[in-house]
């Protein structure tokens, strides 16, 4: 695995050797990686986001590539986890601190709640899109139904998303969203005249 490639690194402290300096960098990663190869892909994706810092791979206190990285291997060879989204179970999954044992029951207790809470999630859109069908089901043209798909699978949508998407024009767009946002199935969430987003509103 090429990691310097692969993130694209820039290291700012030599720029003429970056891509080197990186590149060492990540060798001890690795090869602890592959020390713990026996281990569950799960344990070894807490382990790497857990190592990368002190591998002095890590930008700034930054841990969006450490979390990446050990999505990454939690998915691997197919074993593991195909989706974990662990922020969405709070900080406590993503904390340092303690010994190794702690570290991966808080990995594991994180990953538990962030895919109760996805699943809660999924729950509450599938909801919504049933509501959200009977309630347009007066609509007519298939830009109403288009949109409610689009809304079903982002969760932020703005007006030329909701175009593209849709294939509708930005008049025919507008006007479904007002629609939709005065039935109180979505609500505008910048508060702005410009660049507006919008979201579902579930129960």
């Amino acid at each position: 695995m090429d990691l310097s490639a692969f993130l694209d690194r820039r290291d700012p402290e030599n720029l003429a050797d970056e891509a080197e300096l990186f590149a060492d960098r990540a060798v001890g990663w690795l090869d602890l990686m592959a020390q713990a190869s026996e281990l569950h892909p799960i344990s070894r994706a807490c382990m790497g986001f857990h190592l990368w810092s002190l591998a002095g791979l890590g930008q700034q206190g930054d841990r969006m590539e450490a979390s990446v990285t050990a999505a990454r291997v939690a998915a691997g060879e197919g074993k593991g986890a195909v989706f974990a989204p662990l922020a969405m179970g709070g900080a406590g999954g993503l904390r340092a601190g303690g010994p190794p044992a702690d570290r991966l029951a808080r990995w594991l207790e994180g990953m538990d709640v962030a895919c109760l809470t996805a699943m809660r999630h999924l729950d509450d859109i599938e909801a919504w899109s049933a509501r959200a069908e009977t309630e347009m089901a007066p609509l007519s043209g298939k830009t109403p139904r288009a949109l409610r798909a689009a809304l079903t699978e982002w969760p932020l949508i703005s007006a030329p998303m909701a175009e593209a998407f849709t294939g509708a024009s930005r008049a025919a767009v507008q006007r479904n969203l007002a629609w939709m946002e005065a039935r109180g199935l979505i609500r505008e969430v910048t508060g702005q005249g410009r660049y507006r987003m919008w979201r579902v509103l579930t129960a």
